[in-house]
């Protein structure tokens, strides 16, 4: 049941809804936790994106997950809950070790998705976190910069 349809089918499925049972049941089977589906999705990405946080903290158990895995555009778990706003799965990500400057596709970095999405508290979380403030993205625009046009003034203050 490695990687056989049925097994890619049910892991995205728990995975998109958060079934800690069958989660747990597909991780004793052997399912490979690092599969993709074909937008380059992995289930702790959409455990996350889905703000399923003890889906999320399971996958993480001692299974092997690629914490930092991108999906086709480039975008990590992280970047996900960044784009959501969702500190507490962050919190869990970073504690495991995920790369808060990974750039996707367009050189965009989890700390850039939290500026474009005005989600003050995980601007502060990841700046504490010692996120990388003077990365750029394709159009050369820092953190700070898309804070500044969204008029997040509170959110500045973490960037300087």
């Amino acid at each position: 049941m490695h990687d056989s349809p049925h097994g890619k089918d049910a892991i995205f499925d728990a995975a998109r809804r958060g079934d800690l049972a069958t989660l747990k049941q597909l991780i004793a089977a052997g399912v490979n936790l690092n599969i993709t589906d074909a937008r380059g999705f992995t289930p702790l990405i959409y455990t996350c994106y889905e703000g399923h946080l003890e889906a999320c903290r399971l996958l993480l158990e001692d299974t092997g997950v690629d914490i930092d895995a991108q999906d086709a555009g480039g975008n990590t778990a992280l970047m996900g809950v960044a784009f959501k706003g969702n500190t507490d799965i962050a919190e869990l990500l970073l504690e495991q070790g995920a790369n808060p400057d990974l750039q996707n596709a367009t050189g965009s970095t989890a700390l850039m998705f939290a500026c474009m999405f005005g989600r003050t508290p995980m601007i502060r979380l990841l700046s504490e976190r010692g996120a990388n403030k003077s990365l750029t993205d394709a159009r050369g625009l820092r953190a700070y910069d898309l804070a500044l046009q969204q008029g997040n003034q509170e959110a500045l203050q973490y960037l300087q």
